[in-house]
């Protein structure tokens, strides 16, 4: 069981997480401090988790053996100044934050002993997959706790190399966007033919759901399962005979290159000088 953890912002994933750690007995509410910059949101996640709530970055820093940076990548610039000098040698950060790179961390921080983890939305239902890195000054003991974190929240992949959190920012934190554009177009065909929403969407997310769990149990490549279902002039030969024709695949690729992209120019900017939404004139 942890000591005790730290959220710097407290907003879905870091919900997600404090639910994950909760449910598991991974560490006590009172253990638990969120510093969030909203008053509503405080009090929501205090009534709601019986946690620690404070707007305070610092003193949040300071309470935790381990501190979540749970942030945007646009406040980014802001928060690293007001936590510098803040932390002590054998606290464990994690982030969370997408394009947040390892150097600029330890930099802004003044601290070695950093994770960065890329999560997805799933892991808000505990069925998540989260992607991490280790700068070399975290320890075993704390790769373990991470571990622990990371599994609260669905299954982890380490890896050991900084450049693979760009790439599974755009596979799997960015997959569940696929995911539900797919869902939500399917749904749409299946209205189209005269199905109510309501049964379409049951139909449709029951069939996903199942060949996924099919997929996932014989292990085989889903080319050759797609194979078994494809009979020579059937109904599954003329569909993909029309997805092939509109580039189907093409257009994954391409989403999901121009989505590892942006997680590179990300990574680029963000820590480095707070971005502002623009105001409306």
């Amino acid at each position: 069981m942890l000591d005790s953890i730290s959220f710097i912002g407290g907003g879905v994933m870091a919900e997600a997480m404090i639910g994950g750690l909760l449910n598991r007995q991974i560490v006590a509410p009172e253990k638990i401090t969120v510093s969030e910059p909203t008053e509503k949101r405080r009090a929501e996640l205090a009534a709601r988790h019986r946690v620690r709530a404070t707007n305070d970055n610092r003193a949040a820093a300071r309470a935790g053996e381990i501190i979540v940076l749970a942030i945007k990548p646009q406040v980014l610039a802001r928060v690293l100044p007001e936590l510098k000098g803040a932390l002590r040698a054998e606290q464990l950060v994690i982030s969370i934050i997408a394009g947040g790179r390892l150097a600029t961390l330890r930099e802004g921080l003044a601290h070695h002993a950093i994770i960065r983890a890329m999560p997805n939305t799933p892991a808000q239902i505990g069925e998540g997959l989260t992607v991490w890195t280790t700068t070399p000054s975290v320890t075993d003991a704390q790769r373990d706790s991470a571990r622990a974190i990371f599994q609260s929240l669905g299954k982890q992949v380490w890896v050991d190399d900084e450049k693979y959190l760009d790439m599974a920012t755009a596979v799997s934190g960015t997959g569940p966007t696929y995911v539900f554009l797919v869902l939500e177009a399917l749904i749409d065909a299946a209205v189209h033919l005269g199905f109510s929403r309501e049964v379409a969407r049951e139909i449709v997310i029951e069939t996903m759901r199942g060949s996924i769990s099919y997929a996932d149990k014989t292990g085989k490549h889903p080319a050759e399962l797609r194979n078994m279902v494809t009979s020579p002039g059937g109904t599954s030969a003329e569909a993909i005979y029309q997805m092939e024709k509109g580039s189907l695949r093409t257009v994954f690729s391409k989403a999901v290159w121009a989505a590892y992209q942006k997680s590179r120019l990300l990574g680029e900017t963000v820590g480095k000088t707070e971005q502002r939404k623009p105001v409306d004139a």
